[in-house]
């Protein structure tokens, strides 16, 4: 099996990382426990935040745990290592907080990718 890329899947590859790396980014991330909110602060200067409790592995997850809080992945990701909960940011901006199956028991007016 060869596992070596050619120049064109290469170029293809490294133009898709590159339009990722070009939207929105997580900048930094922390959670408010004052308003139960887990806020994520783009590198456009938005910032985004949403309920724990409406998210997929943090339905049980403590404040120590969401104070645990950090951006991974470039900016694409962040993540809750204590309890290994992860996120991908650009699906949180289409209000995507879990799994297919999860978002359509949880969230059933939203649609999952």
């Amino acid at each position: 099996m060869d596992d070596e890329m050619t120049g064109g899947e290469y170029e293809a590859a490294r133009a898709r990382g590159d339009a990722l790396l070009r939207g929105p980014r997580a900048a930094s991330v922390h959670y408010d426990s004052g308003r139960d909110r887990v806020i994520v602060r783009l590198t456009t200067g938005i910032e985004i935040g949403f309920e724990p409790s409406g998210a997929e592995g943090l339905e049980h997850a403590t404040a120590a745990d969401l104070q645990g809080v950090e951006v991974d992945a470039l900016g694409l990701a962040i993540r809750f290592p204590s309890i290994d909960a992860d996120f991908y940011v650009p699906a949180l901006l289409d209000g995507i907080l879990g799994s297919r199956s999860w978002m359509e028991l949880h969230h059933p007016t939203r649609k999952a990718g």
